[in-house]
């Protein structure tokens, strides 16, 4: 497909529908863990309860992603995805708060997790099919963005409901407060509404041989043919995939600690809460909210810092300082006991969360083959997911044994987890900055030292003859013998 430069309010269109998934996403991150306690979960319940949310990633979206590259139909490649998740994710966020038991709860949370993976993956593919290689952390910072703004309406939702509307937050006749129902309820119109605005205002270019993609679709198309391009996407996965791999297992674990546990410790820990159906607790509930809601607005102001950090640093350098902060935040919780301070740590939490959501996707998209992206995509999101699920199938055992039901020092856990990851992005070659680098040589070269124009550092790549496939079919190669 062709690849031409868009204009901010074109970025903008393209990733609105972020804004309504992230929505529903921080709507679960907030309140899916009271919910679950709201309904007879304990401390170490709670992380096989929220299985689900990793494992339908690692089921679906490598799936989403083959089928979304192997698709084209009346509304393009990716946007028929984006509309099937969307309508599905908005059943399931005004079902979920209605729920009369625990199981019912976490089965809702399954349909809510399948569907947002549905129309999330192939979002993050959109980038790498509209927009040239120059444009695609400005595309990714502005996925950042939205997913900031949607998450920080989605998790301030119920406390401002409650203190500016008076919509009634706690009490014992409420299995879950109306303020929760209400804010999902919300969610799901914004998760279809952002949605189809994507749909509606951004055109997917048709393949250029429609004829060979036809009969590609024909070979491709398939359960058993989607699993064998699984396979075969696994086997030649490019070399900076497999060490961003390490990177995204330690930062998402990190982040899954804080998912499961902060809004429960906040209400426990801080707010001093014992029972779930008390209005203490519920405070502490929603004040978390708010803690959530600043780190996803430190992650909406820090998008557009991102860029210009990557740009006067490096793409690795920029994330090592993201996680550095990330995990300084989480560490910090130890040392708090005031509510109004916890603010203070979300600065570092929402820098982290800016950098997850943009910076590997920024190193990784260059070395991936782009008739494959989707697919490379997908799979680059078991690496958040199997340590996620290791983790919900794991984490229960510890927080009874070990932690003994501690809710904020698993939350703290987390930033000894980020660490680590902020270790290993060293380890990672930026394929992109390479290419950059060897073009520029040769211009200079050429010119005996003086580079005349951008165009003759683009020109150059005619003279490398590397273009992103080659790159990442180089890469595979190396990686057969890592």
């Amino acid at each position: 497909m062709t690849e031409k430069r868009l204009n901010f309010w074109q970025l903008w269109n393209m990733s609105f529908g972020f804004c309504g998934i992230q929505f529903g996403w921080g709507l679960q991150m907030a309140n899916a863990s009271a919910i679950f306690e709201h309904l007879g979960a304990s401390a170490h319940d709670i992380p096989i309860l929220w299985l689900a949310a990793p494992l339908t990633g690692l089921i679906v979206q490598p799936i989403i992603g083959s089928l979304s590259d192997n698709t084209w139909s009346r509304l393009g490649r990716r946007r028929p995805y984006f509309l099937v998740g969307a309508i599905l994710s908005s059943i399931a966020l005004i079902l979920m708060p209605n729920s009369s038991s625990l199981w019912m709860a976490a089965g809702l949370l399954w349909l809510l997790d399948t569907s947002a993976n549905v129309s999330m993956e192939p979002f993050r593919a959109f980038v790498g099919d509209l927009l040239p290689p120059d444009q695609r952390t400005r595309g990714y910072a502005m996925q950042s963005f939205f997913i900031g703004l949607g998450a920080v309406v989605a998790a301030a939702l119920p406390w401002v409901l409650n203190h500016w509307f008076n919509v009634p937050g706690a009490g014992i006749e409420y299995i879950v407060p109306p303020t929760v129902k209400l804010s999902f309820y919300v969610g799901a119109a914004a998760f279809l509404g952002t949605v189809l605005w994507t749909i509606a205002t951004t055109q997917e270019e048709p393949p250029e041989d429609m004829q060979a993609f036809q009969q590609q679709q024909q070979e491709q198309l398939g359960v058993s043919s989607t699993l064998r391009e699984i396979r075969t996407a696994l086997q030649d996965m490019p070399a900076t995939m497999r060490q961003l791999a390490w990177v995204q297992c330690f930062s998402w674990l990190g982040m899954y600690c804080m998912f499961l546990y902060f809004p429960p410790a906040v209400a426990r820990d801080i707010f001093g809460a014992v029972f779930e159906s008390s209005p203490i607790y519920a405070e502490g509930i929603e004040w978390a909210g708010l803690c959530i809601a600043t780190y996803n607005a430190v992650c909406f102001a820090f998008s557009f810092v991102l860029p210009r950090l990557a740009q006067a640093t490096s793409r690795k350098t920029a994330h090592t300082i993201c996680l550095c902060s990330g995990a300084a935040g989480l560490l910090s919780l130890l040392l708090i006991h005031n509510r109004y301070v916890l603010f203070l740590s979300m600065l570092g939490v929402g820098i982290a969360w800016a950098g997850l959501l943009a910076m590997p996707y920024a190193i990784l998209i260059g070395a991936l083959p782009p008739d494959r992206s989707g697919i490379y995509l997908g799979i680059f999101n078991f690496f958040i997911v199997v340590p996620e699920i290791l983790a919900s199938l794991g984490l229960g055992w510890v927080m009874e044994h070990w932690l003994h039901d501690d809710r904020l020092l698993a939350v703290s856990m987390g930033g000894v987890f980020m660490l680590i990851a902020a270790l290993l992005v060293h380890r990672v070659e930026d394929v992109s900055l390479d290419r950059r680098v060897a073009k520029f040589t040769v211009v200079n070269n050429k010119n005996g030292g003086v580079v005349t124009s951008d165009t003759e550092v683009n020109e150059a790549e005619s003279v490398l003859n590397v273009d992103s496939s080659s790159i990442a079919t180089s890469d595979s190669v190396r990686s057969q013998h890592d």
